[in-house]
């Protein structure tokens, strides 16, 4: 199709559907190479201007996000705005379970940094509780595994259609290690048991969070009110004010109208508010910055779309997670030793992952912004629940009560004396993509059938432009979002005031170590298997 060209005096237009990460990223790269952009989101204000408020008006925040060491783009953002106290120093977290504390994670750059994964037992030798060693050690196949995940596309494809389960086990790796470590971590990373997970995905989260390096799983936390207070707030400022930025909030997008030969014609909007329709015209381009179940709603209201690129509807047609958040504010103060952890194999989680922080630990030196404009009391714990369908059929105060009188309690009896003077809790159905068995080739590329129409967020497939940052990732979404403003302005789809395309930082190296065993796996498997013979855990496959 021919692609119209932009004066410099006319820039293109593009509307970025979608306020996360990937949204962000999309508007920052469009908007700083000229380009006029609309953003669109069913959130009332998606700039992180106005705070999300209780009733009562107190702060929530849906979810709590952590940032990782091997977040180089987002650090990047941060110091480009200026943002140099913003986050809380790298913290230890904790791991629970009926039995009690089952492993603590320090933070692994503190100590000596030897080779990976050699640091990181080192620094965890005495960290386990309950599990023994040689169950920990157990793990190595799955070493071997992750050094022959991307030995070809073809290969790759193979371990997604395994689920992560049957990959553990066929690596001999121990049912204990398992239960008590992968599947509670696989359900706070991934959001689901491994037995519903891509065995792919898993081996790329395991690595890029805890192997790359000795010092891939230190985290650190937003360390005043939320996220998007701090760190979108600044970035939509700049870019309203200083780009052409336009955002729609309390906005659905409700229809994508595309012409015969592809090209982007519309958008038709619907308020969250007042129902009114809209119409956004003039669009030369679209950025999809939506998950599942926002893709399979546009495309279901899509059809010409639906038809000319196949691949978004297959995309909406993927599952997703539903999420619970909870935020208590309690009569007292209680010390944790570790303000980040994770609940595992608790009867009244129903099956779901859970985490829970302390932000009156975390937010110590903002701790009134806790409370709005009442006085403080005591500590302020955030608590969310992944895989939450059955948790989310729960009245309110049936999920307050489990964890005020059967979770907290195991981590420290003072719990059960506390009272809960306010609560709010939060239900996001469908909210978090799902990366299941066999489901990477129906993940939305960066690039469709539609050279005007691009995806962005953690869960697309960026072929040739494919980033280090891993799994459910802030950075990876915002890296995708990026790369999808480059892919449009590369290819001359759409045209700004301003050349070139945005800066991607990769992330570290591999170290020598995973690249020497890496290709000295493609030399002896490549021959092997041009001879018929495989790894045996792809026994039966093709």
């Amino acid at each position: 199709m021919a692609v119209q060209q932009q004066s410099a005096a006319n820039p293109s237009h593009v509307v970025v559907v979608g306020a996360g990460w990937g949204g962000w990223g999309a508007a920052k790269a469009l908007c700083e190479a000229g380009v006029r952009v609309t953003l669109v989101d069913g959130l009332a204000d998606p700039t992180g201007s106005t705070p999300l408020t209780t009733a009562s008006g107190k702060p929530f925040e849906a979810g709590t996000r952590g940032f990782w060491r091997d977040y180089p783009n987002i650090n990047a953002l941060c110091d480009e705005l200026g943002l140099s106290d913003v986050f809380t120093p790298f913290t230890s977290s904790a791991f629970w379970s009926p039995q009690g504390l089952e492993a603590t994670a320090p933070v692994f750059g503190d100590g000596p940094q030897l080779p990976s994964p050699l640091g990181q037992a080192f620094a965890t030798i005495n960290n386990f509780k309950r599990l023994p060693v040689a169950d920990r050690l157990s793990i190595a196949g799955l070493l071997v595994a992750m050094l022959d995940l991307n030995r070809s596309p073809a290969v790759y494809e193979r371990y997604d259609a395994l689920d992560a389960l049957t990959l553990f086990r066929q690596l001999r790796i121990s049912e204990r290690m398992i239960n008590e470590f992968l599947r509670p971590i696989l359900l706070v990373g991934l959001f689901k048991p491994p037995e519903e997970l891509s065995a792919a995905v898993t081996m790329e989260l395991l690595y890029y969070y805890a192997l790359a390096h000795q010092d891939s799983f230190d985290v650190r936390w937003i360390k005043c009110k939320s996220i998007g207070e701090q760190l979108l707030a600044p970035l939509s400022r700049r870019l309203c004010d200083s780009h052409q930025l336009q955002v729609l909030g309390g906005t659905f997008a409700s229809r994508l109208n595309v012409s015969p030969t592809g090209a982007t014609d519309s958008l038709e909007t619907r308020s969250l508010a007042t129902g009114e329709t809209g119409l956004i015209d003039d669009v030369d381009a679209v950025v999809l910055a939506v998950g599942a179940r926002g893709m399979g709603s546009l495309m279901a209201r899509s059809a010409e779309c639906a038809a000319l690129a196949p691949e978004l509807a297959r995309a909406g047609g993927l599952g997703a997670i539903d999420v619970v958040s909870v935020r208590l504010w309690l009569d007292r103060s209680i010390a944790v030793d570790d303000p980040a952890n994770v609940f595992s194999r608790f009867a009244a989680l129903k099956g779901a992952g859970a985490t829970f922080f302390m932000l009156d630990q975390l937010q110590a030196d903002n701790e009134q912004a806790l409370w709005g404009d009442q006085a403080v009391q005591g500590s302020v714990i955030a608590s969310d629940f992944y895989n939450a369908s059955a948790i989310a059929e729960q009245s309110d105060q049936e999920i307050v009560d489990a964890l005020m009188q059967q979770l907290l309690p195991q981590v420290q009896p003072a719990f059960r004396h506390a009272q809960v003077v306010d609560q709010e809790v939060r239900r996001y159905p469908g909210s978090v993509s799902l990366f299941s068995p066999g489901s990477f080739q129906q993940r939305p590329p960066l690039e469709t059938s539609l050279a005007t129409v691009v995806c962005a967020g953690d869960w697309v497939r960026m072929g040739e432009r494919e980033h280090g940052a891993k799994g459910l990732c802030q950075e990876r979404a915002y890296v995708c979002g990026l790369e999808a403003a480059n892919s449009l302005l590369r290819r001359g789809v759409v045209r700004g005031t301003v050349s070139g395309e945005h800066r991607v930082i990769p992330v570290r190296p591999d170290e020598p170590q995973v690249v020497l065993g890496r290709a000295l796996n493609k030399l002896v498997m490549n021959p092997l298997e041009a001879a018929g013979l495989r790894w045996p855990w792809f026994a039966g496959s093709r």
